[in-house]
């Protein structure tokens, strides 16, 4: 029996099993079972030379955004309005067979947009090569869902399931539990807060599931058996996404309203040019544009460097790790004139929070000379012997 033959029968002993107080240990084992099948079926197979054609291009600019849904729902003609370049529209379903790539110029940072083939449903189990469409979407800061306004509301569903399948969770904070494998001591449990889902018992069980005997875990929230699957797992990528509606043009008002009040949704027309996309864009991928100011001179407001938190992090030190790697062991302090300052200019240390729009300057340590500390030497340049002096002329009588 194949590995989605195994996972289907999981799933279907899933379905016929009653959730009660005395099911949860063992729908608990069948979800650690499941997952680890799924994480097999990601590996590439044994013996395989090479991973084939992927769709995988060269990272550019200061974030990366994918578009993934189903055939024939606007994503290259999206693609061609945002950022210019071409890619082939038509009427028929899957025109898009690889990855093409587009760069959009936005407040003066630029954004890759990569439009990705179509994907069906069982694609996490390798159909219509949704395996390598997913594994560009795990490489990205953001995703876009695009998805169409006159279809039914069971295709975000069905997209939803397939990219958590494969280890992608949408919207989602990594879970606050802290595990570690240890190589004696047996499992050491413990809670900083009370658990409804989860107990010590079914937490034995799903490790011994794992074979791991010997490990130290801390909840740190109210957290289900799934995320502690996924810490255990450690595969997971935790990315945020926009749901596009697009094709509102064809649709009623009613309906417009109604897609544009669900969370994390936007609603466009890529033929009516109506579009808020690249604000919401802008909004969700948390990019921080700081400028910098030579000492004596005017800042620097034509090319910014561009932080987020999802890349290293807003604050001082990583404005100087993107300046050059030496010059946080330079620093004395940092000026600081912006929102995030508290009054203009604030003098800052390395661990200084930035916002967008912030403008920095350095100040570095002053080199010390060679023969002393400042104006005054601290030491002679003579020898340390008396014997080792040079003898003056004796004076002349």
């Amino acid at each position: 029996m194949g590995i989605i033959e195994r996972i289907k029968e999981i799933e279907a002993e899933m379905a016929r099993t009653q959730k009660n107080k005395a099911t949860e240990y063992h729908l608990g084992q069948l979800k650690a079972k499941i997952a680890k099948l799924r994480t097999q079926l990601l590996e590439p197979p044994k013996g395989a030379s090479g991973g084939g054609e992927g769709f995988e291009v060269t990272k550019y600019g200061h974030g990366r955004v994918a578009l993934i849904g189903f055939p024939s729902v606007g994503k290259s003609t999206l693609l061609t309005m945002l950022t210019g370049t071409h890619s082939e529209a038509a009427s028929y379903e899957f025109t898009t067979l690889t990855c093409i790539p587009g760069v959009i110029h936005y407040n003066d940072t630029k954004i890759q947009l990569l439009d990705l083939p179509g994907i069906i449903e069982g694609a996490s189990e390798g159909k219509g090569r949704g395996r390598q469409v997913i594994a560009v979407a795990k490489s990205s800061d953001l995703v876009l869902m695009v998805l169409d306004a006159s279809k039914s509301e069971g295709h975000r569903q069905i997209l939803t399931k397939e990219l958590e399948a494969v280890g992608l969770r949408l919207n989602k904070k990594p879970p606050q539990i802290y595990f570690k494998k240890k190589k004696t001591g047996g499992i050491s449990f413990n809670t900083t807060a009370p658990l409804t889902h989860i107990d010590e018992k079914l937490c034995y069980q799903i490790l011994h599931e794992y074979k791991i005997h010997n490990a130290e875990v801390l909840f740190r929230e109210n957290a289900t058996v799934d995320d502690f699957i996924d810490v255990i797992e450690g595969n997971r990528k935790y990315i945020k996404c926009v749901y596009v509606y697009n094709k509102i043009d064809v649709v009623g008002i009613d309906d417009v309203d109604r897609l544009a009040r669900q969370p994390n949704s936007i609603v466009i027309s890529c033929n009516l040019k109506a579009n808020r996309l690249l604000a919401r864009m802008w909004d969700e991928m948390g990019l921080v544009r700081v400028y910098s100011k030579p000492q004596g001179q005017q800042p620097d407001f034509d090319e910014p460097f561009v932080l987020s938190s999802d890349r290293g992090g807003c604050t001082v030190e990583d404005f100087c790790n993107h300046v050059h790697r030496t010059l946080v062991k330079d620093m004395k302090y940092a000026l600081v004139w912006g929102t995030s300052a508290r009054h203009n200019p604030q003098n800052c240390g390395l661990s200084q929070h930035l916002e967008d729009e912030d403008v920095v300057q350095v100040v570095k340590k002053k080199e010390r000379d060679e023969g002393g500390r400042g104006r005054f030497k601290s030491h002679s340049n003579a020898p340390a012997r008396i014997a080792d002096r040079e003898k003056k002329a004796p004076l002349k009588q």
